[in-house]
């Protein structure tokens, strides 16, 4: 196991983290409501493909859809009801999205798959990645990413270190501190199963040093349950943004990642700690990813709470369980507020990689007025990747977008501290985004 040493990534900023009104409040089940609408494009890749029709009945965990291929995944019915519907419904970014309709039995009293656990020591690794396909997992951190495809190392390529990503260095989001304190033993037995398949020496768990109590339930879970393969806690410095999977590594082991690389290249596989929670959920208890853990919180919510919430829950519904919104409430994000996403409906429903549901009042969401940069320099030393934010805004606005990519345009994480620095008021990530987007659609058509 490497020895670990505190360690800083460079850059980066310390906005208010605003996480008391939910960090001690015990995770909540969400009431079964009547209606759920499972969007098929809902993680990175290829739309999931509906295996069920309009009036069949479904059981709770049940499949319903199939991957369309390597780079897609599976998806179950969140509860026993009945298909109504397969056509397109809304997405919380507004796009409309083929998804499948099921109504609840409101007689059925909902409860969990049951299955015998998988013998996951005796699987090769091909078994094992159809098993996290099958399962329907994908990262919970809010990228949605088919997991089984990380676990499916290329020719050639070897994991020295599992990492598991519990920073939640986003403001307001709690709902992975409140997994690591009330499910530990599903984070450690997620992390055995993985750093076993993976060939992994050893696993760390990073954190930010404001979750002492998910750091000591990780650490007695450790302790108990003696895993077959080195676990270590680490506590780090808050500081955003710190859960970007290249700042993690530097920060916990000092290594700096190269530009236009990934950390398998140097040996590192990082995965969320829910989503090695959902790992073990899976396989050892037979229950794939229909539900999952969501904060939702904001100056707007009357009642801040942690909720498990199945998948396909309607916003509307989540929010009337957290007390509903106050009248002042302009604007829904899902996710955090340096990344997430502006919801255009609250008809839209839960995604597998919703991590929060934040409301906000018009005074956090007024828009600044936005002056002429005064090259400060604020951004370039907020900017965790050593880009330089203010050239690449101009550029953007100037749409010269191929000549962005000669300075790295396509590193940057989106991560928005540098919009948060800039006291000009300058929407640099908004152009930054505008710009990958036209890039990607450049690169799609070739």
């Amino acid at each position: 196991m490497i020895d670990l040493l505190p360690q800083h990534f460079r850059h980066g900023v310390h906005p208010s983290d605003n996480k008391l009104a939910t960090a001690h409040i015990p995770i909540a089940r969400m009431p079964f409501v009547q209606r759920y609408e499972l969007l098929l494009g809902q993680h990175i890749g290829g739309p999931s493909v509906p295996t069920v029709r309009p009036g069949q009945k479904v059981q709770r965990g049940q499949r319903i859809a199939d991957p369309a291929g390597f780079v897609s995944t599976s998806l179950h019915s969140p509860v026993t009801g009945t298909v109504t519907a397969i056509e397109e419904r809304r997405h919380a970014n507004g796009a409309l999205v083929k998804a499948i309709e099921i109504e609840a039995d409101l007689f059925d009293p909902q409860q969990a798959p049951q299955a015998p656990a998988q013998d996951w020591r005796q699987m090769d690794i091909d078994s094992f990645v159809q098993a996290a396909q099958d399962g329907g997992l994908v990262g919970m951190g809010g990228a949605a990413f088919p997991s089984h495809v990380k676990y499916k190392l290329p020719e050639g390529k070897t994991c020295k270190q599992l990492v598991l990503n519990g920073a939640e260095c986003e403001p307001y989001l709690t709902s992975d501190h409140r997994l690591m304190v009330e499910s530990a033993a599903a984070v450690i037995q997620g992390a055995e199963i993985l750093g076993y398949h993976l060939g992994a020496e050893g696993v760390c768990i990073g954190l930010e040093d404001n979750k002492p109590d998910g750091a000591e339930a990780l650490r007695a879970a450790i302790d108990k349950m003696q895993p077959s393969l080195p676990i270590e806690v680490k506590e780090l410095p808050v500081k955003y943004p710190q859960g970007a999977e290249k700042m993690l590594i530097r920060a916990l082991f000092g290594l700096e990642i190269p530009a236009g690389k990934l950390p398998l290249d140097v040996g590192y596989v990082v995965n969320n700690v829910g989503t090695v929670a959902a790992l073990a959920d899976w396989l050892l208890r037979g229950v794939p990813l229909i539900e999952r853990v969501v904060t939702v919180s904001g100056p707007a919510v009357n009642q801040p709470c942690n909720l498990m919430v199945p998948i396909g829950t309607p916003l509307r519904q989540v929010f009337e369980r957290a007390g509903g919104l106050k009248p002042d409430a302009r604007l829904i994000v899902m996710g955090g507020p340096m990344m997430g996403t502006p919801v255009a409906s609250l008809e839209a429903p839960v995604l597998k990689g919703t991590s929060g549901l934040l409301a906000f009042t018009e005074k956090e969401t007024r828009l600044p007025n936005e002056y002429a940069c005064v090259r400060c320099g604020r951004c370039l030393e907020a900017c965790p990747h050593f880009l330089n934010p203010t050239r690449l805004a101009k550029l953007s606005k100037a749409r010269r977008f191929d000549e962005m990519e000669r300075y790295f345009v396509m590193d940057c994480v989106e991560c928005g501290a540098c919009t948060w620095s800039c006291p000009s008021g300058v929407p640099i990530v908004q152009l930054i985004r505008v710009a990958k987007a036209d890039l990607r659609a450049k690169r799609a058509k070739k």
